[in-house]
Protein backbone atom coordinates (compact mmCIF):
# COMPACT_ATOMS: atom_id res chain seq x y z
CA UNK A 1 0.00 0.00 0.00
CA UNK A 2 1.34 3.41 -0.96
CA UNK A 3 1.77 5.91 1.85
CA UNK A 4 -0.83 8.66 1.85
CA UNK A 5 0.35 11.65 -0.17
CA UNK A 6 -2.78 13.73 0.49
CA UNK A 7 -4.23 13.97 3.99
CA UNK A 8 -6.91 16.63 4.26
CA UNK A 9 -10.17 17.35 6.05
CA UNK A 10 -11.51 18.93 2.83
CA UNK A 11 -13.37 17.13 0.07
CA UNK A 12 -11.16 16.37 -2.94
CA UNK A 13 -11.79 16.71 -6.65
CA UNK A 14 -9.60 14.20 -8.49
CA UNK A 15 -9.18 15.08 -12.15
CA UNK A 16 -8.08 12.53 -14.73
CA UNK A 17 -7.10 12.90 -18.36
CA UNK A 18 -10.15 11.15 -19.76
CA UNK A 19 -13.29 12.68 -21.18
CA UNK A 20 -14.60 15.65 -19.19
CA UNK A 21 -15.74 19.20 -19.76
CA UNK A 22 -15.32 22.49 -17.95
CA UNK A 23 -18.86 22.58 -16.57
CA UNK A 24 -18.57 19.13 -14.98
CA UNK A 25 -15.14 19.99 -13.57
CA UNK A 26 -16.32 23.22 -11.94
CA UNK A 27 -19.44 21.51 -10.60
CA UNK A 28 -17.17 19.02 -8.84
CA UNK A 29 -14.96 21.82 -7.50
CA UNK A 30 -17.99 23.60 -6.04
CA UNK A 31 -18.51 20.57 -3.78
CA UNK A 32 -14.87 19.50 -3.36
CA UNK A 33 -12.42 22.43 -3.63
CA UNK A 34 -9.13 20.60 -2.95
CA UNK A 35 -7.85 19.71 -6.41
CA UNK A 36 -5.68 16.66 -7.07
CA UNK A 37 -4.71 15.63 -10.61
CA UNK A 38 -3.99 12.09 -11.74
CA UNK A 39 -1.02 12.38 -14.11
CA UNK A 40 -2.31 13.88 -17.39
CA UNK A 41 -5.26 15.32 -15.49
CA UNK A 42 -2.85 18.11 -14.54
CA UNK A 43 -2.85 19.27 -18.14
CA UNK A 44 -6.68 19.31 -18.10
CA UNK A 45 -6.71 21.29 -14.84
CA UNK A 46 -4.47 23.98 -16.32
CA UNK A 47 -6.62 24.05 -19.44
CA UNK A 48 -9.64 24.73 -17.22
CA UNK A 49 -7.80 27.54 -15.43
CA UNK A 50 -7.02 25.70 -12.19
CA UNK A 51 -3.73 24.77 -10.51
CA UNK A 52 -3.71 21.35 -8.83
CA UNK A 53 -2.57 21.15 -5.23
CA UNK A 54 -1.01 17.74 -5.91
CA UNK A 55 -0.30 15.64 -9.01
CA UNK A 56 -0.03 11.86 -8.57
CA UNK A 57 0.89 9.24 -11.17
CA UNK A 58 3.68 7.66 -13.15
CA UNK A 59 4.06 10.98 -15.03
CA UNK A 60 4.01 9.41 -18.47
CA UNK A 61 0.95 11.36 -19.62
CA UNK A 62 1.65 14.92 -18.47
CA UNK A 63 3.31 17.08 -21.14
CA UNK A 64 6.49 19.00 -20.46
CA UNK A 65 4.83 22.42 -20.82
CA UNK A 66 2.27 21.57 -18.11
CA UNK A 67 4.91 20.00 -15.87
CA UNK A 68 6.99 23.20 -16.07
CA UNK A 69 4.05 25.31 -14.84
CA UNK A 70 3.48 23.22 -11.71
CA UNK A 71 5.71 23.72 -8.65
CA UNK A 72 8.00 20.66 -8.41
CA UNK A 73 6.97 19.96 -4.81
CA UNK A 74 3.44 19.25 -5.99
CA UNK A 75 4.49 16.45 -8.35
CA UNK A 76 4.47 12.97 -6.79
CA UNK A 77 5.64 10.17 -9.06
CA UNK A 78 4.64 6.57 -8.44
CA UNK A 79 6.72 4.59 -10.89
CA UNK A 80 5.06 1.16 -10.87
CA UNK A 81 3.10 0.16 -13.97
CA UNK A 82 0.82 -2.49 -12.47
CA UNK A 83 -2.01 -0.08 -11.67
CA UNK A 84 -3.80 2.83 -13.32
CA UNK A 85 -3.20 6.47 -12.44
CA UNK A 86 -6.70 6.56 -10.89
CA UNK A 87 -5.77 3.64 -8.67
CA UNK A 88 -2.44 5.25 -7.72
CA UNK A 89 -4.11 8.55 -6.84
CA UNK A 90 -7.08 7.10 -4.98
CA UNK A 91 -5.01 4.88 -2.72
CA UNK A 92 -2.78 7.88 -1.92
CA UNK A 93 -5.58 10.12 -0.62
CA UNK A 94 -7.12 10.43 2.82
CA UNK A 95 -10.13 12.77 2.73
CA UNK A 96 -13.83 12.85 3.68
CA UNK A 97 -14.84 12.35 0.03
CA UNK A 98 -13.31 12.20 -3.46
CA UNK A 99 -15.21 13.35 -6.56
CA UNK A 100 -13.40 11.83 -9.52
CA UNK A 101 -13.83 13.58 -12.88
CA UNK A 102 -12.35 12.45 -16.20
CA UNK A 103 -12.66 8.71 -15.63
CA UNK A 104 -16.03 8.09 -17.35
CA UNK A 105 -16.39 8.30 -21.12
CA UNK A 106 -14.14 7.99 -24.17
CA UNK A 107 -12.52 4.59 -23.41
CA UNK A 108 -14.51 1.64 -22.09
CA UNK A 109 -11.43 -0.17 -20.78
CA UNK A 110 -10.48 2.87 -18.67
CA UNK A 111 -14.04 3.11 -17.34
CA UNK A 112 -14.03 -0.55 -16.33
CA UNK A 113 -10.67 -0.14 -14.60
CA UNK A 114 -12.01 2.84 -12.64
CA UNK A 115 -15.10 0.90 -11.58
CA UNK A 116 -12.92 -1.97 -10.42
CA UNK A 117 -10.84 0.47 -8.35
CA UNK A 118 -14.00 1.82 -6.70
CA UNK A 119 -14.78 -1.66 -5.43
CA UNK A 120 -11.23 -2.64 -4.55
CA UNK A 121 -10.19 0.53 -2.70
CA UNK A 122 -12.52 1.10 0.22
CA UNK A 123 -10.53 3.31 2.55
CA UNK A 124 -12.51 6.44 1.62
CA UNK A 125 -15.80 7.36 -0.08
CA UNK A 126 -15.38 8.13 -3.78
CA UNK A 127 -17.81 8.88 -6.58
CA UNK A 128 -17.24 9.05 -10.31
CA UNK A 129 -18.80 12.06 -12.02
CA UNK A 130 -19.36 12.22 -15.77
CA UNK A 131 -21.34 14.36 -18.15
CA UNK A 132 -24.47 12.26 -17.63
CA UNK A 133 -23.95 10.03 -14.59
CA UNK A 134 -22.81 9.76 -10.99
CA UNK A 135 -21.54 6.39 -9.81
CA UNK A 136 -20.39 5.16 -6.39
CA UNK A 137 -19.68 1.92 -4.57
CA UNK A 138 -22.38 1.15 -2.01
CA UNK A 139 -20.72 0.45 1.34
CA UNK A 140 -23.09 -0.41 4.19
CA UNK A 141 -26.17 1.82 4.30
CA UNK A 142 -26.95 5.14 2.64
CA UNK A 143 -29.99 7.47 2.46
CA UNK A 144 -30.43 9.62 -0.66
CA UNK A 145 -32.82 12.54 -1.15
CA UNK A 146 -33.84 11.89 -4.76
CA UNK A 147 -36.66 13.13 -6.96
CA UNK A 148 -39.50 10.67 -7.58
CA UNK A 149 -39.20 9.23 -11.05
CA UNK A 150 -35.40 9.47 -11.09
CA UNK A 151 -33.43 6.64 -12.66
CA UNK A 152 -31.43 4.55 -10.19
CA UNK A 153 -29.39 1.59 -11.38
CA UNK A 154 -27.59 -0.99 -9.31
CA UNK A 155 -24.82 -2.97 -10.97
CA UNK A 156 -23.05 -5.86 -9.20
CA UNK A 157 -19.32 -6.11 -9.86
CA UNK A 158 -19.36 -9.13 -7.52
CA UNK A 159 -22.17 -11.40 -6.33
CA UNK A 160 -24.16 -9.09 -4.04
CA UNK A 161 -27.36 -8.67 -2.09
CA UNK A 162 -28.97 -5.94 -0.05
CA UNK A 163 -32.13 -4.04 0.84
CA UNK A 164 -33.89 -0.98 -0.49
CA UNK A 165 -36.66 1.42 0.42
CA UNK A 166 -38.28 3.90 -1.94
CA UNK A 167 -37.58 2.07 -5.21
CA UNK A 168 -40.24 0.82 -7.64
CA UNK A 169 -38.60 -2.63 -7.63
CA UNK A 170 -37.18 -3.55 -4.19
CA UNK A 171 -33.97 -5.58 -4.11
CA UNK A 172 -34.45 -7.44 -0.83
CA UNK A 173 -34.20 -11.18 -1.34
CA UNK A 174 -32.49 -10.87 -4.72
CA UNK A 175 -29.09 -12.32 -5.53
CA UNK A 176 -27.37 -9.97 -7.96
CA UNK A 177 -24.31 -10.94 -9.99
CA UNK A 178 -22.49 -9.66 -13.09
CA UNK A 179 -23.27 -12.94 -14.89
CA UNK A 180 -26.80 -13.18 -13.52
CA UNK A 181 -29.49 -10.78 -12.33
CA UNK A 182 -28.52 -7.10 -12.39
CA UNK A 183 -30.43 -4.06 -11.18
CA UNK A 184 -30.24 -1.48 -13.97
CA UNK A 185 -33.04 1.00 -14.77
CA UNK A 186 -34.82 0.89 -11.44
CA UNK A 187 -36.80 4.00 -10.50
CA UNK A 188 -37.33 6.18 -7.43
CA UNK A 189 -40.91 5.98 -6.14
CA UNK A 190 -40.51 8.20 -3.10
CA UNK A 191 -37.73 9.69 -1.03
CA UNK A 192 -35.61 9.35 0.81
CA UNK A 193 -34.27 6.25 -0.91
CA UNK A 194 -32.52 3.95 1.51
CA UNK A 195 -30.04 1.37 0.25
CA UNK A 196 -28.04 -1.21 2.16
CA UNK A 197 -25.49 -3.69 0.87
CA UNK A 198 -24.65 -6.95 2.63
CA UNK A 199 -21.09 -6.87 1.29
CA UNK A 200 -18.85 -5.27 -1.31
CA UNK A 201 -19.36 -5.08 -5.05
CA UNK A 202 -22.61 -3.15 -5.64
CA UNK A 203 -22.37 0.05 -7.71
CA UNK A 204 -25.07 2.75 -7.61
CA UNK A 205 -25.54 4.75 -10.83
CA UNK A 206 -27.64 7.92 -10.90
CA UNK A 207 -28.22 10.90 -13.19
CA UNK A 208 -25.69 13.72 -12.84
CA UNK A 209 -28.33 16.01 -11.32
CA UNK A 210 -28.21 13.78 -8.21
CA UNK A 211 -24.63 14.87 -7.44
CA UNK A 212 -25.61 17.09 -4.49
CA UNK A 213 -27.68 14.33 -2.92
CA UNK A 214 -24.86 11.81 -3.33
CA UNK A 215 -22.26 14.18 -1.86
CA UNK A 216 -24.52 14.84 1.14
CA UNK A 217 -25.16 11.12 1.66
CA UNK A 218 -21.54 10.00 1.40
CA UNK A 219 -19.94 12.82 3.38
CA UNK A 220 -22.66 13.81 5.82
CA UNK A 221 -23.31 17.16 4.14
Amino acid sequence: MTDRIVETSRKVTLLGAGQSDKAVFHEALSHAPFLVAADGGAEMALKYGAMPEIVIGDMDSIDEASRARIPPGRLHRIAEQESTDFDKALRSISAPLVIAVGFLGRRLDHQLAALASLVRLEHLPCLLLGKHDVCFHLRGEVALELEPGSRLSLFPMLPASGRSQGLKWPIEGLRLAPDGMIGTSNRVEEGPVRLAADGPGLLVILPRRALGAVVAALSGG
